[in-house]
């Protein structure tokens, strides 16, 4: 058990994680090999990284969620009954450690827009868009700044379920349904919440038109 949770990031490209044969791999792990579950570790561990990193908006937050999202995975695999993909059901386990930790820390979250850099600095994500006009005047730099606090504040007023689905949507690029798998829900349901979502952060931006 020690080896299989040796977690690792692996050098997978920026694209989703790459499934190979999983079916194979899980029913080799559930019969005690390690090795296969030493593979699917390194098949999705960089996806559960960025994911967990992503949505608690901090590096050490998400290092520990994402240890204990592969420990669960390890400790339940024998009861994974192939209803769903792996992929579904580590992001289930993930996100659901992860709405759990915005629940608990509500009043002091760090927003979701924090990502981590190249370098291991966290950062934040809207620092890295191009401003394209910022460089000709200093006032069209202020509000742009200004926009992106607003934003931020923004972000911060939705509820953890609510950051949670538009973040799956919008900054991981899943498709509703598949958003829906991942928090064990119907696609209405998520289509409802992001609709909430949206209509807050438009509320709340208005004010900087």
């Amino acid at each position: 058990m020690e080896n299989a949770l040796q977690l690792r990031s692996s050098p997978q490209g920026n694209g989703g994680p790459l499934r190979v044969d999983d079916t194979r791999l899980i029913r080799q792990a559930q019969l005690g090999d390690a090795t296969a579950f030493e593979e699917l570790v390194r098949q999705y561990d960089r996806a559960v990284l960025r994911l967990a990193v992503h949505l608690t908006g901090s590096q050490e937050d998400g290092q520990d969620i994402y240890q204990e999202a592969f420990l669960r995975a390890y400790i339940n695999l024998g009861s994974f009954r192939f209803e769903c993909s792996f992929y579904t059901w580590i992001y289930r386990i993930v996100t659901n450690l992860c709405l759990d930790h915005l629940r608990k820390r509500s009043t002091r979250l760090r927003n979701l827009t924090t990502t981590t850099s190249p370098e291991g600095e966290e950062e934040q994500v809207l620092d890295r868009m191009p401003d394209q006009r910022a460089g000709t005047s200093p006032e069209r730099s202020l509000i742009s700044r200004e926009i992106k606090a607003c934003i931020l504040r923004a972000m911060q007023r939705l509820s953890p379920r609510e950051r949670v689905v538009f973040e799956l949507k919008h900054y991981h690029g899943l498709r509703l349904r598949t958003v829906a798998g991942i928090l064990n829900t119907s696609e209405g349901t998520v289509k409802n919440t992001l609709f909430r979502a949206t209509h807050k952060l438009r509320t709340q931006l208005a004010e900087v038109r």
